[in-house]
């Protein structure tokens, strides 16, 4: 008798633990599919636009397709980077970032190049696979070049990146671009967007834990 009590006891907390799941599911669905949570997430993490203007246009590669096109987010970055380098009265851009052979910072460069900014003005950095990477190798390069220094990356990529610069001591006007914002306005993009607000939440929490940001 106090067996079957017990295992009646159990079915019925697991029963409310699915359903308590399950409703917890069903809100993230709707949330996500039907209102604008992907994009207020992603301004929450891009921080303010400012659009700020400079010398040094400092940007990160993101997603890495192959040896002879950038991903999806680092297409857009060096889009929204050779319009800055125009309309900003920027000298220099340096590119950060290793997503394979070439690295991905290499093939942003030929983004630039192609939307006509100079190669004699971009700096590769194409050895940091993480944002603190990013930060810590294009440090010995800011240390020759003097003038005002602008961050560029994604919006939902910003929270972190502008922290871990600081935290290094390298002084960085955010500029995010609007990725998640763009893909949250369409509703086919709002679950990859979501997704990578995800990814970014707990690479946020890894990075807190290590002291980094």
């Amino acid at each position: 008798m106090v067996v079957h009590q017990k295992a009646r006891r159990f079915l019925a907390q697991f029963y409310s633990a699915l359903v308590q799941l399950l409703a917890a599911l069903g809100l993230i669905v709707v949330l996500v599919t039907f209102t604008p949570f992907v994009q207020w997430a992603g301004r929450k993490l891009a921080g303010p636009w400012d659009d700020p203007r400079g010398d040094v246009l400092i940007v990160l590669a993101g997603s890495a397709l192959g040896r002879r096109a950038p991903g999806e987010s680092s297409y857009l970055r060096s889009v929204y980077a050779s319009w800055m380098f125009r309309e900003g009265g920027f000298r220099t851009v340096i590119i950060s970032g290793d997503g394979g052979s070439p690295p991905e910072a290499e093939v942003m460069a030929r983004v630039l190049e192609v939307a006509g900014v100079p190669s004699s003005a971009i700096l590769i950095e194409g050895k940091a696979h993480s944002t603190r990477e990013n930060a810590i190798n294009t440090k010995p390069l800011l240390d020759h070049i003097s003038g005002r220094r602008v961050l560029l990356t994604s919006d939902y990529h910003m929270f972190r990146a502008h922290r871990v610069f600081t935290k290094l001591g390298i002084d960085v006007s955010p500029a995010p671009i609007p990725d998640v914002l763009k893909r949250g306005s369409r509703w086919r993009g709002r679950w990859p967007a979501f997704l990578d607000l995800v990814q970014e939440t707990a690479k946020i929490g890894y990075y807190y834990l290590r002291g980094w940001i």
